[in-house]
């Protein structure tokens, strides 16, 4: 009997180890010629033959079912397997389940890094990312805000068909906790397909996919209910909010309105009580005191909500429990990275899914003291640096258990940078590169193209860069093919799987026409021609800038979907694949395909309404409307707040 001693690093996992266990099994039986025992499985009661059958077709596919037949030898066959785990433990393939890494940060511009084009913020380790692996220049976002464009990349499908977009200009995105609008429960995510296939699965940092539906606790959008093993992080998103001491970010412009309208009431009852004490004439006590708690009553209606967000919004979750209400912002990022380690550690033998999701580049801006001053671009560049820093030691401990060449990693952001994030005259917000617009902005490059790149060695050819178009979309089915597990056929995927376009046998990645969206709206449409790397791209609408010249609203504080915007018919037509930045328009005088290019395009825009359904609408002003009997709460509501986590952190982080 020939023996192979596998290394520690190379063993098989405890799935694989029972699968052997099970398999010695069978080889036993079959060689006495009968069985006498049978298993329950999840397809029912399995005769020993069919479960033998079975263990082998998991355990080497065609090849197993072979050697069952030809190798009777119970040692020869044992030695073989050993020896097919001891190969397959040190060259990954598509048949061996590759732990995967999700980086996406918040509201990062493309031109934020090194290697797309940055050289005053240092990136080396997002940078080696695409030297070691593809480097995807139109990647593109489902949306440009943060809610519906994470819809959009958790199920592979257009946020309009899972009622994630909005037909409102203020509530674009998720705006409270205790809202009652979120992710369906319906909605299948990469997560619950990857759990399906045995993967542990954990979400560390941003969800931003609502929370509860009619009880405080009863977290139907939570993460664990879509798929994922193990959550830390903050269910909402950052905002100024978060910092005591920033000025507030959310609807601060109706907040205003809502503070003037506040004290116009409240002055109602105080004159009222001028005549009556001046003795000019007699006004009945009754109005008075009405006045007075219509104002009073009317103050609190608000202020219970917009006066509060920190406790509110800001809220720091371990799985279902809320361990800081307020979160403290100035360790959260510490105590996430020492999270996304501690999951490495925990399921370094796998398969493991991580979704490492950023809260960086979002203002507040919350960056460790160690990084601030660090860049050349001020505090925005210091948060990108600290980030990029986080993305290194996630790495360092990937390549410290070996688990480097039997990892896909991806590194991505929701959407583009905001232009109009700004205090004084410090820019805040991200830099979209030579590409227009920027985060809210449903049409123009710059809200939409983002960061691209996968990694993952002996797999996916290092140095590429790819130029087809693609989509945050396209991770779904990616992931789906990877991981081995079926997509759903009762719905539409959008998304198309990159590995043949990743590994090089294809040159496109399968997408014709994408359609780019500003809530419920369709403002631009993509069209790759098939026989020709040719990229038009059509705008139905497009944001009025504040000023003009100014190339994003800098009044408004973020671009309108509909209303006071421009539309556009015929359409503006842009050839993207000559003209990125969308400064050449082309017009029937200059373009001879003009008209056929319009038609094929409003063509294709009639098919892709027809395969619509209605969905529920999350973003309706009802389900966006804070509720306090929703509101999460650590301790007794209104009375809320608590800090249950451990403080104590690793040297280093």
């Amino acid at each position: 009997m020939a023996l192979v001693l596998i290394p520690p690093r190379h063993r098989p996992d405890p799935e694989h180890q029972e699968l052997s266990g099970d398999l010695v099994s069978c080889l036993m039986s079959s060689q006495t010629g009968h069985f006498s025992w049978e298993l329950v499985g999840e397809k029912g009661v399995q005769s020993p033959g069919e479960r033998c059958k079975s263990l082998l077709e998991d355990a080497n596919g065609v090849l197993a079912q072979f050697l069952f037949v030809y190798f009777r030898s119970y040692s020869s066959l044992i030695s073989f397997c050993c020896l097919f785990w001891r190969v397959s433990g040190s060259n990954p393939s598509l048949n061996s389940r590759p732990n995967i890494v999700l980086f996406m940060a918040d509201d990062l511009g493309i031109g934020d890094l090194g290697c797309y084009g940055n050289n005053t913020m240092s990136t080396p380790n997002i940078d080696s990312l695409a030297r070691e692996g593809v480097q995807l220049t139109q990647h593109l976002a489902a949306a440009s805000m943060c809610s519906p464009s994470r819809a959009a990349f958790l199920t592979g499908r257009y946020p309009i068909r899972s009622g994630m977009s909005s037909s409102f200009n203020m509530n674009r995105d998720l705006l409270w906790l205790g809202g009652s609008g979120g992710l369906p429960t319906n909605e299948t995510t990469f997560a619950k397909l990857l759990q399906q296939r045995g993967y542990k699965t954990g979400l560390i940092g941003k969800w931003h996919q609502g929370l509860s539906c009619a009880s405080r606790n009863d977290h139907c959008y939570h993460p664990l209910n879509h798929g994922f093993d193990y959550f830390f992080g903050m269910p909402f998103s950052l905002l100024n909010e978060c910092q005591a001491t920033k000025t507030p970010e959310m609807h601060r412009a109706l907040r205003i309105k809502l503070w003037i309208s506040s004290v116009a009431l409240g002055i109602v009852p105080i004159l009222l009580l001028i005549p009556i004490f001046a003795g000019w004439f007699k006004i009945p006590w009754t109005v008075v005191i009405i006045t007075a708690l219509v104002a009073i009553l009317f103050f609190a209606s608000w202020y219970s909500s917009y006066g509060f967000i920190r406790h509110w919004n800001c809220i720091l979750m371990r799985n279902h429990e809320i361990i800081q209400q307020p979160m403290k912002e100035e360790k959260v990022n510490s105590l996430i990275l020492k999270e996304a380690l501690s999951f490495v550690e925990k399921y370094k033998r796998g398969p493991f899914l991580l979704f490492m999701s950023f809260l960086h580049v979002h203002t507040p801006l919350v960056t460790k003291e160690k990084f601030v001053g660090r860049s050349k671009y001020g505090l925005y560049g210091d948060n990108v640096e600290e980030m990029d820093w986080m993305v290194g030691k996630i790495l360092d401990v990937i390549n410290k258990e070996y688990l480097r060449n039997s990892t896909l990693v991806y590194f991505t952001s929701d959407h583009g940078g905001r232009l109009e994030s700004q205090e004084g005259e410090s820019k805040l917000g991200g830099w979209n590169g030579l590409y227009k617009g920027g985060k809210g902005m449903g049409g123009w490059e710059g809200g939409i193209r983002v960061p691209g790149i996968f990694r993952w060695p002996t797999i996916i050819p290092p140095g590429r860069v790819i130029k087809d178009p693609t989509s945050l979309m396209d991770i779904y089915p990616t992931l789906s093919y990877v991981a081995g597990a079926m997509l759903p056929q009762d719905r539409v995927i959008d998304g198309k799987n990159l590995m043949p376009l990743l590994e090089g046998r294809v040159s496109h990645s399968g997408h014709e026409f994408l359609f780019h969206y500003c809530g419920i709206y369709l403002h631009a449409v993509r069209w790759h021609q098939k026989d020709c790397d040719t990229v038009w791209k059509v705008h139905y609408v497009t944001p009025k800038f504040q000023p003009e010249e100014g190339r994003a609203c800098y009044w408004s504080g973020l671009c309108p979907c509909s209303g006071d915007v421009n539309y556009h018919d015929p359409p503006l037509l842009f050839d993207i694949s000559r003209d990125p930045s969308e400064d050449h328009l082309l017009t029937p005088d200059n373009e001879g395909l003009y008209e056929a290019v319009i038609k094929r395009i409003e063509t294709a825009v009639k098919e892709h309404r027809q395969t619509l359904m209605p969905v529920p609408q999350q973003f309706s002003v009802f389900n966006t409307i804070w509720k306090p009997w929703l509101q999460p709460c650590c301790g007794t509501f209104p009375f809320c707040g608590c800090d249950k986590e451990d403080d104590t952190l690793p040297t280093g982080l």
